[in-house]
């Protein structure tokens, strides 16, 4: 069974930084794209960022240069550094890993950014 566990959400105020974790078990990852999606009260969820398993990396535009994706396979694990929050930054985050006809999700982790 493939589980996907969230963490590092939380409530920080505007300028602030959050470390986001997702840590997998049941599956092998070193193959497969991880990713951070996200979605806000009354929106679509949205690509935050992605990291294949060549390590090349996808960012959203509204998070590209604030946010960084990065990956360990060992640990089976992708993680999402986020600087200079906004409240607009403000959603459920969720991880996923996706491979050629499957995509798994976490529960989400929440992120609040106060202004």
């Amino acid at each position: 069974q493939v589980q996907l566990v969230e963490s590092g959400g939380g409530l920080v105020q505007a300028g602030g930084s959050l470390r986001l974790s997702c840590a997998a078990s049941g599956i092998i990852v070193r193959t497969l794209t991880m990713g951070w999606y996200r979605q806000a009260p009354g929106k679509q969820r949205e690509l935050v960022a992605s990291i294949d398993s060549s390590s090349t990396t996808n960012y959203a535009d509204s998070v590209k240069g604030r946010s960084t994706i990065s990956r360990d396979n060992a640990k089976k694990a992708v993680y999402l550094q986020m600087n200079s929050l906004k409240p607009e930054d403000t959603a459920v985050y969720y991880c996923q890993i996706r491979g050629g006809t499957f995509n798994y999700w976490g529960q989400g982790t929440q992120v609040t950014v106060s202004s």
